[in-house]
């Protein structure tokens, strides 16, 4: 093989390497790109919350004391009766159930739902049970918010925690009072939603912003043609769809596929007032300014002081608080702080302060009064 013809398989191995290393990025680019069901949801696809009154049987003498919760007997008397069983007042005062308990059963219904699917559910204790440990919750009907029954709820508990007490004392691992129930409902009734009904569907964006609703209905424009998209106002983008259901369907599938590139948030610090915790976007920028903070401290202690009287003077003897009140204020040398452009630069500003995070909630309320701090502060 001649020098000629190395060169050239040199060559054309480092082109194609060249190229492979461009596909690859490209490739990368596209598998991390937003896509549009990142940011935005079909309006009218959405869940549904249920809920019901419950009664949880099969206790070990764990179950709700019902001389203090006569909602537990109101309820097993009404279950009773449905079972063609009838108790008299007398026999329900009577009753100590130490094995049942009421509880609180919550569901989520999805969008689409159909009868016969199962959902999974959550159930609280209403009472004083000890524990919901061992359970079976029996027959409970979840209804929404229209009062509509739309799932039968009924199973065997599961309960993530374990407890015992004897003579006083008294051990508990995780929650007793709540568990849950894998597949424990079933959809008795759908919920009819618009996604089929008039020429066009409605995206609304997770957050709030022009930019990304006028980049969403440019990512389908571009798609699927001109006028197909057109955005309505900050959250919400109206899209032209085929009448046909399947169509329709293999359109949103294709829309919600289609990469978008958001627009970068708004510059905002967010405070935690009741844990000092601080958090900032990478939009956070911060101007030229200096800063004096020093502590101040103010400390009192008490000293017993007894006051004895002279012998034989019938006086008695006195004991008194002699207080000793002491300020210290440090010196607080004033710091430049250069201005930041980065989020990367704002941090290292912000930790040459040497505050701890309490003191750093009190300057940056004052840098952003200074005019100084390009953002939005959120007390939470």
């Amino acid at each position: 093989m001649n020098t000629w013809t190395t060169l050239a398989i040199r060559t054309g191995l480092r082109h194609w390497g060249q190229l492979c290393l461009a596909l690859c990025l490209a490739t990368s680019g596209l598998a991390h790109a937003t896509r549009i069901k990142e940011v935005a949801s079909i309006e009218g696809v959405r869940s549904n919350q249920l809920t019901g009154f419950g009664l949880v049987v099969g206790l070990d003498g764990t179950g709700d004391q019902t001389t203090q919760m006569p909602y537990t007997t109101q309820g097993l008397n009404n279950y009773m009766q449905q079972l063609g069983l009838t108790l008299s007042p007398a026999s329900l005062a009577q009753l100590q159930m130490k094995n049942v308990a009421a509880v609180l059963v919550t569901a989520q219904l999805p969008a689409f739902a159909r009868p016969g699917q199962l959902l999974d559910i959550n159930v609280s204790s209403l009472g004083n049970a000890k524990s919901l440990k061992g359970g079976t919750l029996i027959a409970t009907p979840l209804k929404g918010a229209d009062g509509e029954v739309y799932a039968l709820a009924q199973g065997n508990l599961i309960v993530a925690g374990a407890g015992a007490a004897a003579g006083g004392s008294k051990v508990q691992v995780n929650h007793l009072s709540a568990g849950r129930i894998p597949d424990g409902a079933q959809v008795e009734r759908a919920v009819p939603t618009s996604l089929q009904e008039g020429s066009s569907v409605n995206l609304s964006l997770n957050a709030s912003d022009f930019q990304t609703a006028h980049r969403v209905a440019q990512a389908v424009n571009r798609r699927f043609g001109e006028g197909v998209a057109r955005a309505l106002d900050g959250r919400t983008v109206q899209v032209q769809a085929p009448p046909n259901p399947d169509a329709r369907v293999s359109f949103l599938a294709e829309m919600e596929e289609l990469p978008v590139q958001p627009s970068v948030a708004a510059a905002k610090v967010i405070i935690n007032s009741r844990t000092g915790s601080i958090v900032l976007n990478q939009a956070v920028s911060l101007g030229a300014c200096a800063i004096a903070h020093g502590n101040l401290s103010v400390s009192i202690s008490s000293t017993p002081v007894i006051s004895q009287p002279n012998a034989f003077s019938g006086g008695q003897t006195v004991v008194q608080e002699k207080s000793n009140i002491e300020i210290k204020q440090e010196a607080g040398k004033l710091i430049q702080v250069p201005a930041s452009a980065q989020l990367a630069d704002v941090v290292k500003a912000l930790n040459a302060l040497g505050a701890t995070p309490q003191d750093l909630l009190a300057i940056l309320q004052a840098i952003k009064a200074a005019g100084a701090l390009n953002a939005e502060l959120e007390v939470i």
